[in-house]
This record gives C-alpha cells, structure tokens and sequence, in this order.
C-alpha cells in the first residue's frame, strides 16, 4: 500500500484520468474530491462491503437450494418427488 501526505487543495493522480483532491479537512474527516471516467467504479467502503455482504447472503441461498435439489434427486430412490394441491370437486 502506497502511503501519501497531502495538504488542502493537493492533488493525487492515479494514471492519466484519475485526479484525486483534498476538498477539505473538518473534524477528523477528509473531504476528497475525485474526477475520473464514467466508466470508473468509485464506492465508498462500506457500501462495498454491504454488496459483498449481499451476494455472498444470495450465494449462500443459492448453495443451499442447491443442496437441496441434489438432495431430492438422491432420496426416494432416485424419483422426483412431486407435491399436488388436492382438488376441490363440487
């Protein structure tokens, strides 16, 4: 990890078309200001790490309905097992 001092109204720049700025400094806080393409992904942390939160919630779901459909193969011999609604006949 690169590690930078900079002052108010200073500058980083991360390639040609990445220009980070210090905007202001208040309270324990640094205010940055960043121009970059559109193209560029810029998330705070904890946003990323909601996301990653998120899909690894959905990836765990998926895994165990998985489980579940490889479980349903395997038992009763093999044959699906099917649930109907029984009818109402008047």
């Amino acid at each position: 990890m690169l590690i930078l001092s900079r002052k108010l109204e200073e500058a980083i720049w991360l390639g040609d078309n990445i220009k980070i700025k210090i905007m202001g400094i208040e309270k324990g806080a640094v205010k940055l200001g960043i121009e970059a393409p559109s193209d560029v992904t810029i998330l705070r942390q904890e946003l990323k790490d909601a996301v990653a939160d998120v899909n690894k919630k959905s990836s765990s779901t998926s895994e165990q309905l998985g489980d579940l459909q490889d479980f349903m193969k395997t038992s009763h011999g093999g044959h699906k097992v099917m649930f109907q609604a029984k009818s109402h006949k008047k």
